[in-house]
């Protein structure tokens, strides 16, 4: 297990890192100059110059790239430039390990506005994920012990809705109905766990419900189809021959071999929404990476954008490298070598 789960995280990094080379390569070894994207329409050849030199692009491509790197483990100063630090020592600004870059369009670091937007995304993911599990996977057993029978059919048919509503139309009607009209829920507005644990929880139901409708809507599907075929298996019938609870039957010999294919889905469900669930986001006007991302592209905050994709690829490759180590535990049959 341990061998395994360094090997793991050996590719892991690996991973990562030709994440990074690539995304950075596409967007500052374009034949674009990067720095016509730092001052809007109002660029001169002065500002392009001053910004080129400023945050670095007047430099080779595997030199940026390098110093993005460096500045991931050490830190690093914007300006970019020792002769614009030595002219301008005041007007310098620290990044921090891990420096993920500065917008030039916000003059901030970019770990200032991850910062502030990662706790809106992580609460809404993490709130939605429990939900949609809870309701999903419940749904689907319930409908697969039922098959066939008005349990089943309510559930699938709910589910089937579900998956057909696009998630900005549930966002909005549960924004206009329930908040907005007849007063049940506040309006969303984030509030940190740390300030009142009550009117975060408050806050998030809404976006909660929204992802949550879409999310659990496919894991009923997907827990009904495994759970009937895995209830039709001999050991099933021999664990109901000897006797064994229903219970039993149902949770320690039916779902644990259903929940592989579930943890894989969930796995990556999650690791995407950590990144930001940028329609929810929008929606309910939370500020967390989802919203950030429309915001850099909108603008073309190209530091940003790169630092962005950069952190959900990042998020789905920890996700996939979780659920290989949790088949383990999960199912015996699977061999970590």
């Amino acid at each position: 297990m341990f061998w395994f789960t360094l090997r793991r995280l050996v590719s892991v990094v690996a991973m990562v890192f030709l994440i990074t080379a690539t995304t950075f390569a596409l967007f500052y070894a374009s034949p674009i100059d990067p720095a016509r994207y730092t001052c809007g329409k109002n660029c001169t050849p002065t500002i392009l110059e001053g910004n080129r030199k400023a945050l670095g692009y007047d430099k080779p491509v595997l030199v940026q790239y390098s110093n993005f790197i460096g500045g991931l483990f050490v830190g690093r100063d914007f300006p970019d430039n020792d002769e614009l630090k030595a002219q301008h020592p005041e007007q310098i600004v620290h990044c921090p390990a891990p420096c993920l870059g500065y917008s030039p369009s916000q003059h901030r670091t970019i770990n200032e506005m991850v910062g502030e937007a990662w706790p809106i995304s992580l609460s809404i993911a993490l709130g939605a994920f429990i939900l949609w599990m809870i309701v999903g996977v419940g749904g689907g057993i319930v409908a697969a012990l039922n098959k066939g029978k008005w349990q089943d059919r309510t559930i699938v048919g709910s589910a089937l809705v579900g998956f057909s509503l696009p998630t900005f139309f549930v966002g909005l009607v549960l924004l206009t109905f329930p908040a907005i009209k007849w007063g049940l829920v506040p309006i969303p507005n984030y509030v940190p766990f740390g300030t009142s644990p009550v009117k975060w929880a408050q806050n998030l139901i809404l976006p909660w419900v929204t992802l949550a409708f879409f999310f659990a809507a496919s894991y009923v599907r997907l827990t009904r189809a495994y759970m009937i075929e895995t209830m039709s298996e001999d050991y099933i019938r021999t664990a109901n021959a000897k006797g064994v609870a229903k219970w039993a039957v149902i949770f320690r010999h039916g779902l644990r071999a259903v929940l592989t294919p579930i943890v894989t889905a969930a796995g990556l469900d999650l690791g995407g929404l950590l990144g930001g669930a940028i329609i929810t986001e929008s929606v309910f006007s939370m500020h967390g990476l989802g919203y950030l991302a429309v915001h850099s592209v909108t603008t073309m905050d190209l530091p940003t954008i790169v630092a962005l994709v950069m952190i959900v690829s990042t998020f789905i490759v920890l996700a996939n490298m979780v659920v290989d180590i949790a088949y383990g535990f999960i199912d015996p049959r699977v061999k970590l070598s």
